[in-house]
């Protein structure tokens, strides 16, 4: 993922910003008010990606993959409309507690940029229906230069888009937050839709981190440099997520990437296990087993 990257991040302040005071609002509106789902993962599972993750002879990745993490941010589906039977094959290699974050298809973000897209949703979604219980929830990434003056078209998305099936959205313009009567415009339509309001953490784009929950869930996208800084934007986000979870965050979803994909395992392992020891979950770490080639933990 080269989204935000950077030459010199040692050079920059990438500290968490202070979190949006309706962040709390939201939080503490919620009904459980304790932490019930929390996936972690990668967003690909491909060999060639993920090198040194796979030991050798590893005869299936997916499988692979599913036995070290419990989720995978899926942003396969965002290139095209995959058949129900390939993903029903998905599912069958995956264990009971796996979940799929899928990414909506580009022909409706990107191309069509959300206008006359009610078939699309349609076609797009059925398939997306053959995940099952293992259907985590669903993203829509939007294209840097989709401003505000698409709202309407961002509302009627909602308008078409099955209320069954859970979906957070990921906001790039800038324009969507450095304007407070457009940021809360939008966010009371999230609010009232229950969309997720992704984060998304990268070096070369700090004004990304609103951090503004719309839902008691949140969505993040962390994209590392490729430098030691990943690993104390880590433990600020471990440090930030325990207060939200004392405020009453009922899930998260975390997804890391790396400019240099090949480290995603490694910084995921290392978020999960200082999550586990701050946040008292109980994830299994990857790589764990003897005969697999170690993370450096």
């Amino acid at each position: 993922m080269k989204f935000g990257s950077v030459n010199n991040p040692g050079e920059l302040d990438l500290s968490l910003p202070s979190d949006h005071p309706d962040t709390y609002k939201i939080l503490e509106a919620g009904s459980t008010r304790k932490l019930e789902e929390v996936f972690v993962g990668c967003a690909k599972w491909n060999k060639q990606d993920l090198k040194g993750f796979y030991p050798r002879g590893t005869k299936d990745e997916l499988t692979y993959y599913a036995k070290q993490f419990n989720s995978i941010e899926l942003n396969a589906t965002h290139y095209r409309i995959f058949d129900e039977h390939v993903i029903s094959g998905w599912v069958n290699k995956t264990g009971d507690d796996f979940k799929f974050f899928p990414k909506v298809v580009n022909s409706i973000s990107h191309y069509k940029r959300l206008k006359g897209v009610e078939a699309l949703i349609e076609e797009y979604t059925l398939p997306i229906r053959a995940f099952g219980k293992k259907l985590g929830m669903i993203f829509l990434q939007l294209r840097d230069d989709f401003g505000p003056n698409n709202f309407d078209r961002v509302h009627q998305f909602l308008e078409a888009w099955p209320k069954d099936l859970p979906l957070a959205i990921e906001l790039r313009h800038t324009d969507w937050f450095n304007n407070e009567t457009v940021a809360n415009r939008v966010y009371a339509l999230f609010e009232e839709y229950n969309i997720s309001n992704i984060i998304t953490d990268t070096a070369g784009r700090r004004d990304l981190l609103h951090m503004r929950l719309t839902t008691p869930s949140a969505f993040i996208r962390y994209v590392g440099a490729n430098h030691e800084t990943d690993y104390t934007r880590l433990n600020e986000w471990v440090d930030r997520l325990k207060t939200w979870k004392d405020h009453g965050l009922e899930n998260l979803y975390f997804f890391v990437h790396q400019n240099i994909e090949k480290e995603s395992p490694l910084l995921s392992a290392y978020f999960i296990k200082r999550m586990n020891t701050l946040l008292g979950t109980n994830l299994a770490l990857p790589n764990k087993d003897k005969e697999q080639p170690t993370l450096g933990l």
